[in-house]
């Protein structure tokens, strides 16, 4: 039950990330959820290193998929 929630959280992060960034951006649904869900991951490690240490939720998933979509187009570009 929690992978099926965690897919979810992601494909409503990695949507709400890409509406924020908006561009052309290759792939779809599957690559959203990947998206957001790395986001999630990337924003937690941030969190951590930055000395906070309770979850950063939706904000923090949010912020870190828009990091890994920006760092996706730099190397597309590449």
């Amino acid at each position: 039950m929690d992978l099926i929630v965690t897919l979810i959280v992601g494909l409503i992060v990695g949507a709400i990330a890409k509406l924020l960034m908006p561009g052309r951006d290759p792939g779809g649904v599957i690559v959203t959820t990947l998206l957001g869900i790395a986001g999630a991951f990337v924003g937690n490690f941030v969190a951590k290193g930055l000395g906070l240490h309770a979850p950063v939720g939706w904000i923090g998933s949010i912020l870190g998929a828009m990091l890994i979509l920006f760092v996706y187009r730099l190397l597309k570009k590449a």
